[in-house]
């Protein structure tokens, strides 16, 4: 999953973003309201973790506009303001929800992880698909049972598929959510992991469908 970190503090904001990544999500990282709301127009982020206090523009300045334009991306307002307030301010301007610093970066990877399973309609943790399940907590993938081994971008591209079970996602759309700024994306990375999902799962949990992409679905 790939997520937008809006924070201006550079010690706060680097403790996030690698606190995020070590969890498995793909963290594109701004300073300022103005760099999120630009990153925010191409829509490939699955949830944004917003101060309020940013520079050149307001956490809720920015996420009153955002919401203006119908942007119904997650948002997870993570502050120093601690005043109801605030807090009331946010979630009428359309927060999810809100989380006070100083945190423990364990509570922010579970409040974005239970985030991301509200804005899906799931409610619990693990996604399955017939035998094939995968606990994106535990980092664990199993198959009949079977322990599945995966790198972290087999891991990731599996969870993506298997978050719209049955949908078909392009190649673009894949890398968009998989790779962040600055990440070397080789023009057959995709291809090289569905690869290796197909041949550690079994070729018919991975479907290409010619000319359009890729999607899970059970073995007939």
């Amino acid at each position: 999953m790939r997520l937008l970190l809006a924070e201006d503090d550079p010690m706060i904001g680097a403790s996030m973003e690698q606190g995020l990544r070590i969890a498995g999500f793909t963290v594109d990282w701004v300073r300022d309201g103005r760099a999120a709301e630009i990153a925010l127009e191409d829509g490939s982020y699955a949830l944004l973790l917003l101060d309020l206090g940013l520079p050149r523009q307001d956490g809720l300045t920015l996420l009153k506009r955002i919401r203006q334009r119908d942007n119904s991306v997650p948002v997870l307002i993570v502050t120093a303001r601690d005043a109801v307030a605030d807090r009331v301010a946010g979630l009428n301007l359309g927060a999810d929800d809100y989380l006070v610093k100083p945190f423990d970066l364990e509570e922010l990877v579970a409040r974005t992880r239970a985030l991301l399973r509200r804005h899906v309609g799931r409610a619990r943790p693990e996604l399955a698909l017939d035998a094939l399940r995968l606990n994106p907590v535990t980092r664990e993938v199993r198959l009949d049972g079977r322990p599945i081994d995966l790198s972290n971008k087999e891991f990731a591209l599996l969870e993506l598929l298997m978050e719209r079970p049955g949908q078909v996602l392009s190649k673009a759309q894949i890398e968009e959510r998989l790779y962040g700024w600055g990440e070397e994306v080789l023009s057959n990375a995709v291809e090289v992991h569905l690869h290796n999902l197909r041949r550690k799962l079994g070729a018919a949990w991975i479907r290409n469908v010619r000319g359009v992409g890729y999607k899970v679905a059970t073995p007939p």
